[in-house]
């Protein structure tokens, strides 16, 4: 299976959602909390080309982008190959 990383932050709707969309095909994914700024937030202001709307999701070390992109891979077909599913 795929690794995926997503960063969020606290109350977050729609990193709720893309957790959920994930968590519903039994994806389990590593977390990173940027909502107090830090180390994690400028790593993924870096890795998502200066994008700093959350969440920002990474599929083996692939950007993703946000919850509306991961739907949208969702909905054409494309996200279950990326996840290995």
């Amino acid at each position: 299976m795929a690794r995926v990383e997503i960063y969020t932050k606290f109350t977050c709707g729609y990193c709720a959602r893309a957790k959920s969309l994930l968590s519903g095909k039994g994806i389990t994914f590593e977390e990173y909390d940027i909502t107090m700024g830090g180390e994690k937030r400028s790593e993924m202001l870096a890795r998502a080309n200066g994008r700093t709307t959350v969440p920002q999701i990474f599929i083996d070390d692939h950007h993703v982008g946000g919850s509306d992109d991961l739907a949208a891979l969702d909905r054409r077909g494309k996200l279950d190959p990326l996840l290995g599913l």
